[in-house]
């Protein structure tokens, strides 16, 4: 992978495709680090970090590419697939496959609004029940 450094995080981070803030971020090397700080980071740690930063921002892409999507939902997309990031959904198809069973929609690029909305409550409850699980509050 060449050189990683902290330019790199926030390069991805801060795509057109991406669009995270400083908390975002932050919360995303919380999440897959346990660290709190990005200068904390150590090689691997960085390798993780840029690896699931490009899965999301892939997810976009495509996302973008195949099938723009309901165009009201855009950012609703988004945070589903950090929250998805957070529960280790590193495919698209763990989405969409969620998507079909809730809503019997096959991608979540075609949910209306509310759908959206239902499917950003499921996730939170879940990302919710696995930090319990792990001994978070």
């Amino acid at each position: 992978m060449g050189n990683i450094s902290l330019r790199t995080v926030f390069g991805i981070a801060k795509s057109p495709e991406l669009r995270l803030n400083d908390d975002e971020l932050h919360w995303l090397v919380q999440a897959h680090t346990g660290k709190d700080s990005l200068k904390e980071l150590n090689y691997r740690e960085l390798q993780t970090v840029v690896r699931v930063l490009g899965g999301m921002r892939d997810s976009m892409k495509r996302a973008r590419h195949g099938d723009a999507g309901n165009a009201e939902t855009v950012s609703q997309r988004r945070k589903i697939y950090k929250l998805a990031q957070e529960l280790g959904w590193t495919k698209p198809a763990r989405v969409n496959g969620m998507c079909r069973r809730m809503f019997r929609v096959d991608r979540v690029e075609w949910l209306n609004y509310k759908q959206c909305s239902d499917l950003i409550e499921a996730l939170k409850g879940m990302v919710k029940r696995k930090g319990e699980d792990n001994g978070r509050p």
